[in-house]
């Protein structure tokens, strides 16, 4: 279950409903799937071939399309990260600027963890989402925010998207953040 960490006050929200009710009120989605109907072969895989990602697509698929038809996604893939995946750190390194997009940003987790920093309200300023299997979450676009993985270094979403040409990040200087 996602767990928030406010960087300003190192307060914690935890439970299902207090971080859908905080994240909603910073313009931010959070569903939570059932993760445990995932393959157990495929719950802790971080290595995954195209069949893999495949069957990952059709475990989720009413929840996938349900939430495409809801918020207007168009197209959809699986990402998997770890220590095994060539040039991680280069490619980290890409998603742990502050950007922000033009369309939301979504995520669903179906295995690891990984964590979301994102520029709140002015009262609230930038807090983490540290998310798990079954987690999900739109950051809505241009809300300033980026990505990362946890210690563990371990992570499987399915990424949905508007635009066909996919992830497109756009810089935002913001001197107020601090990692």
């Amino acid at each position: 279950m996602a767990e928030i960490r406010i960087r300003n006050t190192e307060e914690r929200i935890s439970g299902e409903e207090n971080v859908r009710e905080f994240l909603s009120k910073q313009e931010v989605l959070y569903e939570h799937w059932d993760a445990s109907k995932l393959p157990q072969d495929l719950q802790n895989k971080f290595v995954l071939n195209d069949e893999d990602k495949s069957q990952i697509l059709a475990t989720f698929d009413s929840e996938i399309k349900d939430l495409a038809k809801r918020r207007g996604y168009r197209t959809w893939d699986v990402i998997a990260l770890s220590d095994a995946t060539p040039n991680l750190d280069e490619l980290l390194k890409k998603f742990e600027n502050v950007h922000t997009h033009t369309e939301d940003e979504v995520r669903a987790i179906t295995a690891g963890r990984g964590i979301f920093i994102i520029k709140g309200s002015d009262d609230v300023g930038y807090f983490d989402v540290e998310l798990e299997a079954g987690d999900v979450i739109s950051v809505p676009e241009h809300k300033p925010h980026f990505f990362t993985l946890m210690d563990n270094r371990q992570i499987v979403a399915v990424r949905l998207f508007i635009e066909t040409e996919g992830w497109i990040a756009h810089p935002f200087a913001d001197p107020a953040f601090q990692k």
